[in-house]
C-alpha cells in the first residue's frame, strides 16, 4: 500500500513541479523581462531547487565515450556481453584498432553493489581503469522492472550469477569487488575452489566490504542487528504496482532505500542543498554543477528484490554466517580456506561510516589457503566509504595500488 501512495503522491505533485520548471526558466532567461526583477535570481533559484527535490530521477548514463592508452584517444563502446533477468554484464569495449597493443588487456569484472543506487554510481572506477584493463561490469537491473514470470531472486542466485559471469570471462579474470558484492564474491570463488574449478580468477581486490561486521560496527550494522526479520518484511517490503513490468513483485522499494541514506545524515545534505541555492542566487554555475551532478547519480535509486534483501541482512548483519563458518550455498558449506590460486587485495577507507575498519581485512582470516606473498591489504587514511572508489584518493593512491596489484599476479 505504501508503494501505490507514493506513486500517487508523485503523481499528484507532478504539475506542481511542471510549474516550479517553468518559473526557473522565466525568471532566469536573458529573453524573459522577469528576470531583470530584484528578486529574479532568488525566485529562480527557489524553484530550481524545489524541482530538483520533487522529482523522479531516472538511470543516468556511464557516459564513457573514450579514453586514452599511451597518449592515443581511444574509443569506447557499451555493449551487453551477458543478459540475465536481474543484471547485465556490461562491457567497456575499447577500440584498439588505432593501437598497436602488444597483448590484450588484462579482463577485470567489477562487481557493483545492488544496495539501492546504479551500477553507474562506480563511473569513476570504470573511467579510471579502461586505460588499463579490459573493463566488464556487473548493470544490475530495477526489480519493479522484472516481470515475475522471471522468478525470484535470492542471495544464492547472485553467488550463481558471480560464478556465471567468471565462467563466461574466462580462467585468469581480475575481480574487484565494491562493497556488498564482497560477501557474495567470496563465497562465489570459494564454491568454484571447493571443486577445483579449472576457471578460477588471478585476483579478487575486496573494496569496503562487509565480510564480517563484528569488526568495528556502524549504524548500519547496529539497525540490522537491532530489528527482526519480521519488522523489516513488514515495515519495507512492498508490492510493485501495476503501472510497472513487475507488477505484485515484492521488493525493497528505492524511495525507501533513499530516505534511509538521507538520513543517515540529515545536516549534510540540508546544507549541500541549501549551499545549492545560494550558488545559484551568486551565478556559480561550476559550483551548481557539481551539486547537480552529484545528487543526479545520488538521487537516482532502484528496488531491490525482497528474497535477496532480506537473505542479505539475516545472513551478513545478523548472524555472519561467512566468518563464523556457517555460510550455505545451494547446500553447500562454503569454506574461503579452499582459495589457494587467486591473489587477495583488501582495501577500506579508514573513516568508512558504513563498512567499518576490519569488516573487509576480515577476509584475510578466512582465506588462509592463500600464501602471505599473495596477499594485501590497504587502509586509506582520511577516506570514508564513497572515498575508496571515487574521487581523487581513489585515482591518485588507492586504483595505482589495484593496477599494480593485478599486473603482478594477472596471467602472463
Amino acid at each position: 500500500m505504501l508503494y501505490e501512495v507514493h506513486e500517487f503522491q508523485r503523481a499528484a505533485l507532478a504539475p506542481f513541479l511542471i510549474l516550479a520548471e517553468a518559473s526557473a526558466s522565466l525568471f532566469s532567461s536573458p529573453f524573459s523581462a522577469f528576470s531583470y526583477t530584484p528578486v529574479s535570481r532568488n525566485v529562480a533559484a527557489g524553484c530550481d531547487l524545489l524541482t530538483r527535490l520533487g522529482k523522479r530521477y531516472e538511470k543516468p548514463e556511464f557516459g564513457l565515450k573514450e579514453t586514452v592508452i599511451d597518449g592515443k584517444t581511444v574509443p569506447i563502446g557499451e555493449e551487453v556481453a551477458l543478459g540475465k533477468p536481474f543484471c547485465n554484464l556490461l562491457h567497456f569495449k575499447r577500440d584498439g584498432s588505432s593501437l598497436d597493443l602488444a597483448r590484450p588487456a588484462p579482463m577485470v569484472l567489477l562487481v557493483a553493489p545492488l544496495s539501492g543506487h546504479h551500477a553507474t554510481l562506480l563511473r569513476d572506477t570504470v573511467r579510471a581503469m579502461l586505460p588499463d584493463f579490459d573493463v566488464y561490469i556487473t548493470d544490475w537491473v530495477d526489480a519493479k522492472l522484472v516481470p515475475l514470470s522471471k522468478g525470484t531472486f535470492h542471495l544464492d542466485d547472485y553467488i550463481d550469477y558471480i560464478k556465471d559471469f567468471i565462467h563466461f570471462l574466462g580462467k585468469g579474470v581480475n575481480v574487484v569487488s565494491v562493497c556488498q558484492p564482497t560477501v557474495p564474491v567470496l563465497a562465489a570463488i570459494s564454491l568454484m575452489a571447493q571443486v577445483n574449478d579449472p576457471v578460477f580468477p588471478a585476483t579478487m581486490t575486496m573494496m569496503g566490504g562487509p565480510i564480517d561486521t563484528r569488526n568495528s560496527p556502524t549504524s548500519v550494522n547496529a539497525f540490522a542487528k537491532k530489528h527482526s526479520i519480521g519488522w523489516f518484511e513488514r515495515n519495507v517490503i512492498q508490492r510493485v504496482p501495476a503501472k510497472y513490468p513487475g507488477y505484485t513483485r515484492r521488493v525493497y522499494p528505492g524511495f525507501l532505500q533513499y530516505m534511509g541514506f538521507v538520513a543517515m545524515n540529515p545536516d549534510r545534505h540540508m546544507e549541500s542543498h541549501w549551499d545549492y541555492y545560494n550558488h545559484l542566487v551568486e551565478g556559480d554555475g561550476e559550483s551548481a554543477g557539481a551539486h547537480r551532478q552529484f545528487y543526479d547519480e545520488y538521487n537516482a535509486v532502484i528496488d531491490m528484490p525482497a528474497e535477496y534483501y532480506l537473505d542479505t541482512i539475516k545472513r551478513v548483519f545478523q548472524n555472519q554466517d561467512l566468518p563464523q563458518g556457517r555460510f550455505v550455498s545451494r547446500g553447500v558449506r562454503v569454506t574461503p580456506q579452499a582459495i589457494e590460486h587467486t591473489a587477495l587485495f583488501s582495501i577500506e577507507g579508514e573513516l568508512d561510516d558504513i563498512s567499518g575498519s576490519g569488516q573487509t581485512r576480515a577476509a584475510h582470516e578466512l582465506c588462509t589457503g592463500i600464501a602471505a606473498e599473495n596477499r594485501q591489504h590497504l587502509t586509506v587514511s582520511g577516506a570514508g566509504h564513497y572515498g575508496i572508489f571515487s574521487g581523487r584518493r581513489y585515482r591518485e593512491i588507492i586504483y595505482p595500488q589495484i593496477r599494480d596489484f593485478i599486473r603482478r599476479h594477472a596471467p602472463g
